[in-house]
């Protein structure tokens, strides 16, 4: 089953609300007309990293509410969820049977044993991709006294799975088909890259071996009647080639090409990425993480990119860094920038509807992330109570929040612009990108007797969608 063309929201299910009722309500009371599609951040049981340390993903955890409440959402939005490819958390029953039997468990070869490489080098631990601040390798110890060691790529309760394992394929497929069964539209594939494990090698993005493993869940996701969204931050030549294998691939460019062409309004970088992007992308400007730096790589040239993250610094919390696992003090380039992105376009309401603007005429299908629905700015008090970067943009809003956020000017500009964009029936047809100079840009859609026009001019942040009107075909417009 193909997914609407229409706008997706991305949400925690406790984040809007309390729970995953709540969640509901508000899309039912504010959203109907903005959105066709869903995706609902984890809500299994989960011990660790915001939901992204599931014991599994056929249960949901009861403080968010339940299977019927899921189903809810499903029957009417295209519904996204994230399977969490590359680990299980150390609280799975399959990893307290590994702990309780050893090596005797019947789970052992699902998780990915250190041991079994042999020595691994200073050269070859300094080359693997790694999360944190030491190895990615976890000891554990037995119910009888024995030990071992498991790879763990992020947090020490996240235990990665094998793949050289048939375990690990048998569990992914029983996760697809209950979760599809479900209502289940589209499966984010959260940290994928990662699942490629050979010795000598980043372990990160390993080719083939990671293409083999994408190809086996979307062909599995196809006979459900799902379709796949691997999510990785890297050269953007990974999503042409994720796009070339029948898989949507994120425009994760597209954020920091935004930032920059508005912020000094200069539109050649961002017009060059339009002419060739993939068709089929999924759309971002910000999302539960934050906004990542080695997507625009190739893309914007490097000066650009410092004078990007230089402009922004001021306005966001403290950047998340690149890591080496041969020296675990060491840091490298930023790898992600903290900070909303109507924070990042310092609350100018113009800029943050003309960069919406561009997202929406953009190909591919985009997702508007719930803080940035509601024009949310930096939550300094969540981040500093945490001590986690990224959630100076989670912030939880309650009901009664998110009613005054939708009354914003800004909110309700944005409303309009997203009902258009679900609506108009040229979106459903063939993009282009007209004529402008170096600092705007005009881009339009066509499909029958339908077209609509956009033209963004960045020195003085305006976007005017020009448009023939549905039934009479007359000409309109408005300023967005």
């Amino acid at each position: 089953m193909h997914l609407r063309n229409a706008i997706q929201l991305i949400c925690y299910p406790d984040r809007m609300g309390n729970n995953l009722r709540d969640l509901n309500t508000v899309i039912e009371k504010h959203l109907s007309k903005a959105i066709g599609g869903v995706h609902i951040l984890p809500f299994y049981p989960s011990n660790a990293d915001g939901g992204f340390s599931p014991l599994t993903h056929k249960e949901v955890a009861p403080e968010f509410g339940d299977w019927e409440d899921i189903e809810r959402i499903s029957a009417k939005y295209d519904l996204c969820v994230d399977l969490t490819v590359n680990h299980i958390s150390d609280e799975s029953e399959e990893f307290k049977d590994f702990l309780q039997h050893g090596y005797a468990s019947k789970y052992a070869d699902l998780f990915v044993h250190v041991d079994k490489f042999g020595e691994i080098s200073a050269d070859d631990l300094a080359k693997i991709h790694i999360r944190k601040e030491k190895e990615p390798f976890r000891e554990v110890t037995f119910a009888d006294g024995g030990k071992g060691r498991v790879w763990c790529t992020f947090t020490e309760q996240q235990i990665d799975l094998n793949y050289e394992s048939e375990h690990a394929y048998k569990l992914m497929e029983d996760y697809i088909g209950f979760l599809a069964a479900r209502g289940v539209k589209l499966f984010r594939l959260d940290a994928f890259g990662y699942t490629t494990k050979r010795i000598g090698t980043s372990c990160f993005l390993v080719e083939p071996e990671v293409y083999r493993l994408l190809e086996w869940i979307n062909e599995l996701a196809l006979l459900h009647g799902a379709s796949c969204l691997p999510e990785v931050h890297d050269h953007t030549s990974y999503q042409y080639a994720i796009s070339r294998r029948n898989m949507h691939p994120y425009g994760f460019a597209l954020p920091p090409l935004l930032l920059y062409s508005l912020l000094d309004a200069n539109s050649v970088y961002l017009k060059n990425w339009l002419r060739m992007c993939p068709r089929n992308q999924v759309t971002v400007l910000d999302t539960h993480d934050g906004i990542c730096i080695p997507d625009v790589e190739g893309v914007l040239p490097e000066e650009k990119v410092k004078i990007l993250i230089d402009n922004i610094d001021a306005r966001s919390a403290d950047p998340i860094l690149r890591r080496s696992a041969a020296d675990i003090h060491s840091v490298g380039a930023i790898y992600q920038i903290t900070c909303t992105f109507y924070d990042a376009l310092m609350r100018n309401d113009d800029a943050y509807l003309a960069a919406r603007a561009i997202q929406f005429f953009a190909p591919g299908i985009p997702q508007v992330y719930y803080v940035g629905l509601l024009a949310g700015c930096n939550d300094e008090e969540l981040k500093n109570t945490t001590g986690e970067l990224r959630d100076i943009n989670r912030h939880f809003y309650s009901l009664e929040e998110v009613d005054e956020a939708m009354e914003q000017p800004v909110v309700q500009r944005l409303l309009k612009l997203m009902e258009f964009r679900c609506a108009y029936p040229a979106f459903a047809g063939r993009f282009e990108l007209n004529y402008s100079n170096d600092s705007s840009v005009a881009m339009a859609w066509r499909h029958g007797d339908y077209y609509c026009h956009l033209f963004v001019e960045l020195n003085f942040n305006t976007a005017t969608i020009e448009y023939l009107d549905e039934q009479t075909l007359e000409q309109k417009s408005f300023r967005c």
